[in-house]
């Protein structure tokens, strides 16, 4: 996310993307046009990628829903979920496993304006070993069905699956050494940065999204990269502030937030309850 001026560069690069996504395009479409620096350029209107529940609540309350009016947003579903249908978000169905993403795409299963596909391989027992083991390898598989089929593929692959490799240091630096965010953006269309662990330092979430970014856009500069956020991650309480300073440190670095208000399940079993409240309060608080 060419030598004209930056702030020229990235107007290009967007307007492309949107309208790709937008129309459906079909895989053959140029994708956008990165920035020489791989840096976004200020003033413009963050994207947004959120499940439909979390949008559903967002939208609930008028000072957060006014953050989204005219910003790119995409709404995660689940197989089987229909769109909201709501502040003009982009349908964009879920699936942590090549087998259920190709038997949904393949088989007619998603619901009608889907224009993308996310895959999110974690080191849990949502995504086969073999998957967790080369995520690289199905992703390559998963965005030739995607593209065959005119949609876009995003990839979210999850700092775990450093764990199941030998290395040392933080999570997230293994996950930088092992040259994931790069492996996994050579396969994809976007790529979501799972760094909402991080979040409570600012100085740790900023260096590993820089990173990341920086591997991403080395490996493919036409990709497109997120960031995740969450307002409640398994341990401490998180504050809009810590948010909001994990945006400011990131924001030039990246195209938007994957904006996470997760509820306690097996897909998250050590989260803390839902804070819908929080996520309200930082759309409507952010500058």
């Amino acid at each position: 996310m060419d030598r004209p001026s930056l702030r020229h560069a990235w107007a290009l690069g967007l307007t492309a993307l949107l309208a790709c996504l937008l129309a459906s395009c079909s895989a053959q479409a140029p994708s956008p046009r990165p920035s020489q620096t791989g840096t976004e350029a200020p003033g413009r209107r963050l994207t947004w990628m959120l499940t439909r529940a979390a949008l559903a609540s967002v939208l609930s309350d008028p000072a957060a829903r006014s953050r989204l009016d005219g910003a790119p947003v995409y709404e995660i579903l689940q197989a089987g979920q229909s769109p909201l249908g709501a502040a003009g978000a982009v349908p964009i169905v879920t699936f942590s496993s090549l087998a259920g993403l190709t038997q949904a795409v393949t088989g007619g299963g998603l619901p009608t304006g889907t224009k993308a596909v996310l895959y999110d391989p974690e080191a849990w027992p949502f995504t086969p070993l073999p998957e967790q083991r080369d995520p690289a390898k199905a992703a390559r598989q998963a965005l030739r069905v995607a593209h065959a089929h005119g949609l876009r593929l995003i990839v979210a692959p999850a700092l775990n699956l450093a764990t199941l490799r030998p290395a040392s240091g933080p999570r997230w630096q293994q996950f930088l050494h092992l040259g994931l965010a790069g492996v996994m953006a050579k396969e994809a269309d976007g790529i979501e940065l799972q760094a909402q662990s991080l979040e409570r330092d600012t100085s740790s979430y900023a260096a590993f999204v820089h990173a990341a970014a920086r591997q991403a856009r080395a490996a493919n500069p036409r990709v497109t990269v997120l960031a995740g956020l969450s307002t409640n991650p398994p341990g401490a309480e998180v504050t809009s502030q810590q948010l909001t300073a994990a945006i400011r440190a990131t924001s030039g670095v990246v195209s938007g937030y994957w904006l996470n208000i997760p509820g306690r399940g097996p897909r998250c079993p050590a989260c803390n309850a839902p804070r819908p409240d929080l996520a309200r309060q930082l759309l409507a608080e952010l500058p």
